[in-house]
């Protein structure tokens, strides 16, 4: 059995209890790339499945790109700490070579090929909640791309409907990305690297955004070490009178 944070576990705890992410009869499809953020997410999940006070079901699923993948460790693992696991083989690789053109972004692509491949199985087999593995630093970097890039005050709910009727959730939304690459460590998960990302096959333009904006928050940090504190906090206090959109102004 591993052996898992309590502050990470308390963590996650407090934060399915506020949100209601996980209740009494679900059945929860987790999208597992075998990174260490969805690998401890796993066996978060698993933890939660012996002691919390409620019963529900839960489903590990690995997308298979179609490049020749070697998930079988992380099947093994999964296998050996009892996760129910799939590798969904798809041809998403093939399409890509298809639709991606030289030079281009490629994340978005692959992203969205991934969720929807997600989608459907987890549409398919019953289950009516999708659990991903962001955390607190995706979702400030969010926030920090979507109003310096795109123009919006934007970032990741802990719970959604997406437009297919299925809830996604987020667990790990208000645990900090370093706690579990610590966990991931401590535990010698047999974690999935970026050498199974498929842009290394692809003459493409690697993604800069995240990256420059992962290089600022951390730089802001170092001035201001309750940074990250201090944004949770804000995401959970929006005063939106405060800005220009006309259906939140106040005028009577």
């Amino acid at each position: 059995m591993i052996k898992l944070s309590k502050q990470l576990l308390r963590i996650a705890g407090r934060t399915n209890a506020r949100y209601g992410l996980i209740r009494e009869g679900d059945k929860v499809l987790l999208g597992l790339s075998g990174g260490k953020d969805s690998l401890t997410l796993a066996h978060t999940l698993k933890h939660m499945q012996r002691v919390a006070p409620f019963h529900f079901e839960f489903h590990a699923l690995t997308i298979a790109y179609g490049m020749g993948e070697n998930l079988e460790q992380l099947h093994a693992h999964c296998l050996e700490h009892k996760i129910p696991h799939t590798i969904l083989d798809t041809k998403i690789f093939d399409v890509a070579k298809e639709k991606i053109r030289e030079n281009s972004s490629f994340c978005s692509f692959f992203s969205r090929m991934r969720r929807g491949s997600l989608y459907t199985y987890a549409l398919e087999n019953g289950y009516n909640k999708l659990a991903l593995a962001h955390h607190l630093d995706d979702a400030c970097e969010s926030f920090f791309m979507n109003f310096s890039h795109n123009g919006q005050l934007r970032s990741m709910p802990p719970i959604y409907k997406a437009q297919n009727g299925l809830l996604v959730i987020r667990p790990f939304i208000h645990v900090r990305e370093r706690a579990l690459r610590d966990q991931a460590i401590s535990a010698s998960m047999p974690t999935i690297s970026d050498e199974a990302c498929p842009s290394m096959r692809f003459n493409v333009k690697m993604p800069i955004a995240r990256a420059q904006t992962k290089e600022l928050l951390s730089h802001m940090e170092a001035q201001n070490p309750e940074l990250f504190i201090s944004m949770k906090k804000a995401f959970e206090h929006m005063s939106l009178s405060s800005f220009c959109d006309e259906q939140y102004l106040i005028v009577e």
